[in-house]
């Protein structure tokens, strides 16, 4: 059972609504005072409106490279989710802990919190590093700036840990992301003269089922990669938006839609495709009115993180763990980012399931805390017993 610390902790972040519309910064202040209180000076980096904050700081030597411990401190929304408890308050029923953020993922940062006394009571000989970022559901955009803090660093981490909620197993792999949206302008009429018009949201939709039809292939034909439960590149349309009336031929539609590629496929060569397809019939749209355009934009991208099998950070990892196995995940997380901009070698390793992530109801079981907060007590004990060598395959 996770001890009365964590769940202290992890009620208290869960009271924060840090839907990634909202700001972070209460939060962040508390995280900041609680470390405060235990001797550990750290660094908030805000981004542009000065309404959210990355936090970065350093637990132990400060002139050797250590061990990152990293988590995002956003969320996804209830609205429009039907909840049986309140998703800003921790329910605990049945060995499980719901609200939002419980394991996706203000779970793992409560134990990280919670080992903070330890870590700090320590002699260690290398380091812990705790990097704690804003927007990780929106695309990942708030860690690009603690990174740009960190590589200004004269010191950089050895190697990360990334605590998304993955059972407590070891991932070394996930698919890298690109999302897009695009605007199509047309000519309005009223419905009775159609033929006068040009139908945005039926261009828009002709668009759509080229994104399915790409779909389709890819699950049929690949490229494929071993190891994922669905191992080939999927093609999303999430949401759609056109049209005032039923008797007005719209003259604007949008959507937005992704890619989440494996390793062995580009996600800016598919969307040079998209926008062949896209210019194609927006020249089509132009011969009946020169007003008329479709507009596709790039909103946010992220790498795939793989991780070579014999990298010193799984070595070390299966040291904190009872789990022998390497593993794959479907969503995505900051770790290929950390892999490409800074070259630090990473895993995904934390308690909870993405099956109860983004849903109503999330919950993460207080037995898989437990067994994080037994990762946390191997890792002070191994830092402050032997140093972490480095390795920069990813």
């Amino acid at each position: 059972m996770a001890t009365a610390l964590t769940r202290t902790l992890l009620e208290t972040l869960i009271g924060f609504d840090t839907t990634s519309v909202h700001s972070n910064l209460a939060l962040m202040h508390f995280i900041q005072n609680y470390l405060q209180q235990h001797g550990v000076d750290s660094t908030l980096i805000h981004d542009e409106s000065g309404e959210k904050a990355n936090l970065y700081t350093t637990i132990g030597p400060q002139d050797i490279p250590g061990v990152m411990l990293s988590g995002h401190t956003d969320t996804v929304p209830v609205a429009g989710q039907h909840w049986h408890f309140p998703p800003f308050e921790l329910t605990a029923q049945q060995g499980r802990w719901y609200g939002r953020g419980t394991t996706d993922m203000k779970g793992f940062i409560a134990v990280v919190l919670a080992a903070v006394p330890d870590m700090v009571k320590q002699s260690l000989v290398m380091p812990i590093h705790l990097a704690f970022s804003y927007d990780e559901e929106i695309g990942c955009l708030g860690v690009r700036r603690l990174i740009d803090t960190v590589q200004t660093l004269p010191i950089q981490p050895a190697m990360a840990i990334i605590g998304e909620p993955t059972s407590m197993q070891i991932v070394t792999a996930h698919k890298g992301k690109l999302a897009g949206k695009v605007t199509v302008t047309g000519k309005a009429c009223h419905s009775g003269m159609a033929p006068l018009g040009v139908n945005a949201v039926n261009y828009a939709a002709r668009m759509v089922v080229w994104l399915e039809q790409l779909a389709r292939d890819k699950q049929h034909n690949g490229p494929f990669a071993d190891g994922y439960e669905i191992p080939f590149t999927t093609v999303h349309t999430g949401t759609i938006q056109g049209g005032t009336a039923l008797n007005i031929v719209p003259d604007h539609c949008e959507f937005v839609f992704e890619f989440r590629n494996i390793a062995t496929e580009s996600p800016q060569d598919l969307l040079a495709l998209f926008k062949q397809y896209a210019n194609e019939l927006q020249q089509e749209m132009q011969a009946l009115d020169t007003g008329c355009r479709i507009d596709c934009r790039m909103t946010s991208e992220y790498p795939g993180l793989t991780t070579a099998s014999d990298a010193d950070v799984i070595h070390f990892v299966r040291q904190l763990t009872d789990q022998p196995g390497l593993h794959t995940i479907n969503f995505g997380t900051e770790g290929g980012l950390f892999c490409q901009a800074l070259g630090i070698p990473t895993v995904v390793c934390g308690p909870g399931s993405m099956d109860q992530g983004h849903k109503p109801d999330e919950f993460v079981e207080a037995a898989q805390l437990a067994q994080c907060e037994v990762m946390m007590q191997r890792l002070v004990a191994l830092l402050a017993e032997q140093p972490v060598s480095s390795q920069a395959d990813s």
